[in-house]
């Protein structure tokens, strides 16, 4: 028996993929909208896949036709696509919606968006609930606009039932921006040290697609206006993490870690890197939706290692993930800078 019709707005980006496919197995009736139209090739025949510009004039209505039980939107950001869906509240059972762990401030105002602020980086409570301030709704940033997207949707809570999802750093095939990206390719290319700023102890708390797909699931089983965290059951470090990537490709690196900020430019640089931990508090979500992790971060590696070595076998990695250098540019892998420090390190020692 069908739990209902569910539509899924990007549907074929990293997330939409693990959601339509962990939607289907729970018996749902999926359609998958994308730019595309595309298809992943796990889903089963019964998926059913529609192009949907979502920003056309009409083409999210017509593509809702009479309506649905449950909408799950991967890709809405600001007050515009928060009055798109509340329009359509009449003919959404209720929705999932995913935001991110970004939008956080820490008691001085400081979060993801200042954090070239003079008085230093955001410093969070370990772990961070969801009641923690946010920074205000606007048009500017990532986060300003994944706030007004939320307040918009909350305020419609008599009429549309909305989860808001806000995730932390998503990891699992088909990422655009793969963190994991930055010990692959070091070991790829035979590098046998790495450099670590802050200690190697940065946390930047991870969730595998497949956590962010349960939680989606289960949301949809039980509606309601709500904000929850959205994270793997641990946040290794940085160290750990570079550790664990080494384990999954049989290599042995060693690392040199040095206190405080990078030493020289971005040597030492990651992108997990942070001077303060930036954990999620799950407890909510358990509570609530009774989730429990599909996955742990080192469980699901395997995985990620094995898409993104694919993904450069032919490749050069800007041209594998454009959006990564546009985010971290070629000083991510700037080897000549990193050696002409580890040699100064290595006189000094």
């Amino acid at each position: 028996m069908s739990r209902g019709r569910a539509c899924v707005l990007g549907a074929t980006g990293q997330i939409g993929r693990a959601a339509v496919r962990a939607l289907r197995e729970d018996g749902w009736d999926v359609t998958a909208a994308s730019r595309g139209g595309g298809r992943d090739r796990t889903w089963d025949a019964d998926v059913r896949s529609v192009a949907l510009d979502r920003d056309e004039e009409g083409a999210l209505a017509s593509a809702l036709g009479d309506g649905c039980d449950l909408l799950v939107d991967m890709v809405a950001y600001g007050g515009t696509h928060a009055g798109q869906l509340t329009a359509l509240a009449g003919r959404i059972g209720s929705a999932v919606v995913v935001s991110s762990g970004a939008v956080y401030v820490d008691e001085h105002g400081r979060g993801f968006d200042t954090q070239d602020r003079p008085d230093g980086a955001p410093r969070y409570p370990v772990p961070i609930p969801e009641t923690q301030p946010t920074v205000a709704p606007g048009g500017t940033t990532y986060a300003t606009r994944k706030v007004e997207l939320e307040q918009g949707l909350l305020a419609a809570g008599g009429t549309l039932p909305v989860t808001l999802l806000r995730a932390g750093a998503v990891h699992g095939p088909y990422c655009r921006t793969p963190r994991e990206l930055y010990f692959v390719k070091r070991a790829l290319d035979g590098r046998g040290r790495r450099v670590l700023a802050y200690g190697g102890t940065s946390r930047f708390h991870p969730v595998h697609v497949s956590n962010v797909a349960e939680l989606i699931r289960l949301a949809a089983l039980r509606p309601g206006s709500r904000v929850l965290n959205a994270g793997d059951p641990e946040a290794p470090t940085v160290a750990g993490i570079g550790a664990a990537v080494d384990a999954v490709l049989g290599r042995e690196t060693e690392t040199v870690t040095v206190d405080g900020p990078p030493p020289e430019g971005h040597v030492g640089e990651t992108p997990w890197s942070a001077p303060n931990p930036i954990v999620y508090d799950m407890t909510a979500a358990e509570q609530e939706l009774g989730y429990r992790p599909v996955t742990g971060y080192a469980d699901s590696l395997p995985g990620t290692v094995q898409w993104l070595v694919s993904a450069l076998r032919d490749r050069g990695w800007a041209e594998a993930f454009p959006a990564m250098r546009r985010a971290y540019g070629e000083a991510l892998f700037d080897y000549a800078a990193e050696d002409a420090w580890l040699e100064r390190y290595d006189r000094r020692g």
